[in-house]
């Protein structure tokens, strides 16, 4: 048998495939108001709290990984997490003017907190969230509190 493998347990970069870089960056920039630490005509590179976000064109993300046919996007939402209830519904339709397509509007789950959806020009799910049990550093960190 091998010898096991510890990795650390931490994400370190998170690629979309776009169709259209000038579209995507409308509502990243305009809607989340998020800047690039890198672009250039086909991928976009945004700085996050411990990781890095990509967007990239969608033929190029298939070829990397020799995946050809990627027409959709997986079964998963990403998580933006906001540090009130009041600043949920006022995002999620900023981004919805920003080139978004609201899912769901913000309402409160069974399981507590207050959330809604809305999916990028690429059809990539955004929760909209606020969690009270959840604390957000200055930084932007969330740590997840039982």
């Amino acid at each position: 048998m091998g010898e096991t493998i510890m990795t650390q347990q931490q994400l370190s970069v998170i690629t979309l495939g776009i169709a259209d870089p000038a579209r995507s960056r409308r509502f990243y920039c305009d809607g989340f108001g998020w800047t690039p630490v890198f672009e250039n005509d086909e991928i976009a590179f945004y700085q996050m709290n411990g990781f890095v976000l990509g967007t990239w064109l969608t033929p190029r993300l298939e070829a990397d990984m020799q995946r050809p046919g990627l027409t959709r996007p997986g079964a998963f939402a990403l998580a933006h997490n906001v540090a009130a209830q009041a600043q949920v519904q006022p995002l999620i339709d900023h981004l919805v003017a920003a080139g978004g397509t609201l899912l769901r509007t913000g309402d409160a789950p069974d399981h507590g907190g207050f959330r809604g959806y809305v999916a990028d020009p690429d059809d990539h799910a955004w929760e909209i969230a606020w969690n009270p049990a959840w604390t957000i550093s200055p930084e932007g960190l969330v740590t997840f509190a039982v």
